[in-house]
């Protein structure tokens, strides 16, 4: 037997004594089998009512639970995408710093080996030319003893790898 209906059965023999005990101090006329049944009869009422309204709880809770789930699940997707699109932005600029990196290293290979040019070169080696380069672009700065000069200046800053152009910004020394 399980827990609820022995819960049942002691009820209705508690409900049952107590009837057969107040009707002895009343002027009842229904039988003891009647009032039985009577009270029967409100537990079985009771009990419906108890069933019907925890169904409706149970219908009431699954009915949140459903709406939770797919709150959450709309939160997992939303959750997911905005990840996707962190990483994507952090990608992007990881590769645009990756860029950068490779091009600042380009440009000061570029510079350290029109350096070395000039400095391999018999008459631009005394003279002090200073070279910067950005983005390929090489820029010649200082004092050049002859136009001849300056013009080979550019020429070796033009055959080096990665050069895209020359700003020869030499000036030739009067005299």
């Amino acid at each position: 037997m399980t827990t609820y209906h022995r819960r049942n059965l002691i009820a209705l023999s508690s409900l049952a004594a107590l009837l057969a005990l107040s009707a002895c101090g009343r002027n009842d006329d229904r039988t003891a089998g009647q009032q039985l049944d009577e009270a029967i009869a409100k537990t079985d009422k009771a009990a419906q009512n108890a069933k019907v309204e925890t169904q409706a709880a149970v219908d009431k809770a699954e009915s949140a639970m459903q709406r939770a789930a797919e709150d959450t699940k709309a939160a997992g997707a939303n959750a997911v995408q905005q990840i996707k699109d962190a990483s994507a932005k952090v990608g992007q600029s990881s590769s645009r710093a990756s860029a950068d990196v490779e091009r600042k290293l380009s440009d000061s290979e570029i510079t350290a080996r029109v350096n070395a040019g000039l400095a391999a070169d018999k008459d631009l080696s005394v003279i002090r030319i200073d070279v910067d380069t950005r983005d390929g672009v090489v820029t010649l700065t200082g004092p050049a003893p002859t136009t001849k000069a300056k013009a080979h200046a550019t020429e070796v800053a033009k055959a080096v790898k990665g050069v895209t152009s020359v700003q020869n910004h030499l000036t030739v020394r009067a005299g």
